[in-house]
């Protein structure tokens, strides 16, 4: 049996001379308690070196991942014709035994085992000291540890920060230089600064044309794009209210332009520079949000790593720091928004959508941050995939709000328009819109009494035509009408006297009556105050034609 096993300074193969002492593990340390011993049992049968630092870091990756790795393959294929071969890691066994067809052990016999030879190793291999061993094995640990940190020049985010700091500075720089040539020229030329807008192209024309003399005989062709501006330069040039200037300034004016164009071109290389370092180093974050827009971020966070401790929330608001504060303090809405407002994603947004795409936009850039400083990929696929994502979200804000909005998870009810002329999934009618039909309105007719009323006034007016008239006096005498008066006397005192009670019950319901009257219709009132008045004047009407008849009657008895 072979034991294989790894060293910093390459790979060593021993031979197991006893294999009897394996099968007693728990006394198989005892065998390792001095140098002599461990001869007895093992022997050093063959030794691949490692050539440099970096084999040897390729080599423990691959160990590292349970790989053989080339030199390894070749020497076990030299040395194990026919062996059985103990190994330390059963993962790297089975890739052994599936490449090179060599049987491999792992137990726990074999990890007592290694742990002799490593408590031995300086002993049982020779021209290999303690010495030479400790700063090896520090060596190769610290590689190895760089190579699993993913430690690269590439992915230093320092240069990003200094980078974009000097970008904003040129711009600063830039702008002032270009207003104090703007400022310098026109005590010369004050029309120019209406006439060309860009500070590059005023600069341009500037140091091309000197005088406003000269600006008949020069072509602007290669400065300025627009024929029409060359020709209303030309003209202005000709009729110009400035002041003439010597030589001299005009050579300072020159000067100035010259510092301007050099400026503006070294921004073109730095913004270049700036834009290969954001792709190489956070990838994703530049598909999402820009690389402007991203190294800011970088560079307000302090580092890639430290951003990318932050959550979703504060890389919404990052940059609107005293907008927060504020807030808080005076008890006002926070800030939606800091340095994120100036993606291009928030720019298309509408205003009452861009609080929505800030959130979902920063919370996808913070994923997209953790992606680009831990992860071991440097394509930018998350990146784009949420790019996408976010483009259709605010398709759907744009256009179907309702629809986005309504029937969600939080059981609010789904609002659906009802069209029974349209077709599911059409945006045609299946049949035309209906028209306004003026010929189809109604007229109401003017309120006409009804039929039963009518009827009953004219019975009314007929019963008072046809009631005949009052009767002669000599019919009718006082005697007779006293004579029908005493019976009706005598009826009333034999009610009062017999049920008293029964006029108490009486009175109740007559108050009772007198309630509900009151209750009544005011119409059917006002019908019985009719009546009421209509009899009184046919009782008013007989009474007098009885007076008249007594008076008759006591003429005639004197006479």
């Amino acid at each position: 049996m072979l034991v294989l096993f790894e060293t910093p300074a390459g790979f060593a193969l021993f031979k197991v001379l006893d294999e009897g002492k394996l099968s007693k593990v728990e006394d198989l340390w005892k065998e390792f308690a001095s140098p002599d011993q461990a001869r007895r049992v093992v022997e050093l049968k063959a030794f691949n070196k490692f050539e440099n630092t970096s084999d040897a870091l390729s080599a423990a990756t691959l160990l590292i991942d349970s790989k053989p790795s080339k030199g390894l393959r070749k020497f076990l294929q030299k040395h194990c014709d026919g062996e059985t071969l103990a190994v330390a890691d059963s993962k790297l066994g089975n890739a052994i035994k599936e490449k090179l067809k060599i049987d491999c052990v792992h137990n726990s016999a074999v990890m007592e085992l290694m742990r002799g030879l490593r408590n031995q190793l300086t002993e049982l291999m020779t021209g290999l000291g303690a010495q030479d061993l400790a700063p090896m094995s520090l060596g190769l640990s610290h590689s190895l540890s760089r190579y699993k940190l993913k430690f690269s020049p590439e992915k230093v985010d320092t240069m990003i920060i200094q980078a974009i700091g000097l970008l904003d500075d040129l711009d600063k720089e830039l702008n002032t230089y270009a207003m104090r040539v703007r400022e310098w020229y026109g005590w010369h030329f004050p029309e120019l600064s209406k006439i060309v807008a860009d500070n590059i192209q005023y600069a341009n024309v500037v140091k091309l044309m000197g005088n406003r003399a000269n600006a008949a005989n020069l072509d602007f062709s290669a400065v300025l794009s627009d024929d029409a501006v060359e020709a209303e330069l030309k003209e202005a040039a000709v009729i110009s209210m400035g002041t003439e200037v010597s030589d001299i300034d005009l050579l300072n004016i020159r000067e100035l332009c010259d510092q301007v164009l050099a400026l503006s071109e070294y921004r073109g290389q730095l913004y270049d520079y700036l834009k290969s370092r954001m792709n190489t180093i956070a990838p994703n974050l530049t598909a999402l949000v820009g690389e402007l827009v991203g190294a800011r971020l970088i560079a307000h966070g302090g580092s890639l790593m430290n951003l990318a401790k932050q959550p979703g929330s504060t890389i919404q608001i990052l940059g609107a720091e005293k907008a927060l504060f504020r807030a808080l303090k005076t008890k006002h809405s926070t800030p939606k928004y800091g340095l994120i407002y100036h993606a291009s994603l928030i720019g298309q947004a509408a205003p009452k959508n861009k609080g929505k795409i800030s959130r979902s936009l920063a919370a996808k850039t913070a994923l997209a941050i953790r992606y680009d400083a831990l992860a071991d990929g440097e394509d930018n696929s998350i990146g784009l995939e949420s790019r996408i994502k976010l483009e259709t979200r605010l398709k759907v804000l744009e256009g179907k709000e309702l629809k986005a909005s309504a029937g969600s998870t939080k059981g609010k009810p789904k609002i659906e328009m009802y069209e029974k002329d349209r077709k599911k999934g059409a945006g045609t009618l299946i049949t035309p819109a209906k028209t306004y039909n003026p010929a189809s309105d109604l007229v109401l007719p003017e309120a006409t009494p009804k039929k039963s009323e009518v009827a009953s006034k004219k019975r009314k007016h007929e019963e008072v035509e046809a009631a005949p008239p009052a009767k002669p006096a000599d019919e009718a005498t006082e005697e007779d009408r006293e004579q029908e008066e005493k019976p009706k006397k005598k009826k009333k005192s034999k009610d009062v006297e017999e049920s008293p009670a029964v006029d108490a019950d009486s009175g109740e319901k007559k108050k009772k009556k007198k309630n509900k009257e009151a209750e009544e219709v005011p119409a059917d009132g006002e019908k019985k105050k009719k009546k009421k008045s209509k009899e009184q004047d046919a009782t008013m009407e007989t009474d007098e034609s009885s007076k008249k008849d007594k008076k008759k009657k006591k003429k005639r008895a004197e006479e």
